[in-house]
């Protein structure tokens, strides 16, 4: 929710937040895929009257629970923006840090009658310093290596950086990866390869874990809710021998390739121009 002191309110959709551990959220979409037409408006509409009832002037988050039969009831209104907000940014386009920090200055929210309109799907996994094979426990430590993922649709929001250590003293958020895609399978593809990319090494995180609830069937169906985990704890534990190759080890196996010799009567290429991929491989029949 955006709302200033001149009588301007405005929803920016809803978000999916129904995976969690101890009702902490660990993944959240928007917008959610358990929502339809009918109750996206009616979940708009009754946040717009909560806020305006009480006269809110801030950004926001009015939050709901949803019952089995499609009915929604009001939980409590967040006076703040919270961690979830990037998958709304992503979707709506709008900076809500920014926009939260006008409203302030008595600055209005910049749209005429209607909010902007959304485009696509994204999604959000929160990248914790716990083990979630033993329930999540904290995993404080120092980052000996990290590489961050990249790449269209990619946002990492993190502050960490190799050599830096997770106390045991503050929440064990380490940062917080965004996927958007022009659908819910595309953000989920593009989540999952940033997942495969993602590295973190000298504690446990719940990277393994994000890749395992993003590959199973009932999320991608979207059949979501708040025992989630408790439905499915095999997501908790990784599978024995977990597929895992590193850059490292793919360097290493190619810098150990022989170079094809040269057919008689020719020459190799010059130094100059480095072996071509051909040769690396190997392939049978290769001419120069």
């Amino acid at each position: 929710m955006l709302a200033d002191a001149h009588g301007g309110c405005f929803h920016l959709g809803e978000r999916e937040c129904s995976i969690q551990r101890r009702h902490q959220k660990l993944i959240e979409e928007c917008p959610s895929p358990v929502m339809d037409a009918t109750g996206r408006r009616l979940v708009g509409e009754l946040a717009l009257r909560t806020v305006r009832a009480v006269g809110y002037q801030n950004a926001g988050t009015v939050e709901f629970l949803r019952s089995d039969d499609g009915s929604f009831y009001f939980m409590e209104v967040n006076a703040r923006l919270q961690v979830e907000h990037p998958v709304t940014e992503e979707v709506f386009g709008v900076d809500l840090v920014r926009q939260q920090i006008a409203i302030a200055a008595g600055e209005r929210v910049p749209w005429g009658e209607e909010a902007p309109i959304p485009r696509g799907h994204a999604i959000e996994c929160r990248i914790l310093a716990e083990d979630p094979s033993r329930g999540f426990l904290p995993s404080p430590g120092t980052i000996l290596r990290l590489r961050v993922p990249a790449g269209p649709g990619i946002r990492h929001d993190g502050g960490i950086y190799e050599g830096s250590t997770v106390p045991v003293h503050y929440d064990p958020l380490l940062a917080k990866l965004v996927a958007w895609g022009e659908s819910r399978e595309a953000a989920i593809a593009r989540m999952a390869r940033a997942l495969r990319e993602y590295r973190i090494e000298g504690l446990a995180t719940c990277i393994g874990f994000h890749r395992r609830v993003l590959a199973h069937p009932a999320f991608l169906r979207g059949d979501l809710h708040t025992g989630f985990l408790d439905e499915h704890p095999e997501l908790l534990v990784p599978p024995p021998a977990e597929p895992f190759v590193t850059v490292a080890a793919v360097a290493a196996a190619v810098a150990h390739v022989e170079e094809p010799p040269a057919p008689p009567g020719r020459s190799a290429p010059a130094a100059s121009q480095g072996p071509s991929a051909w040769r690396w491989a190997g392939r049978r029949g290769f001419r120069p």
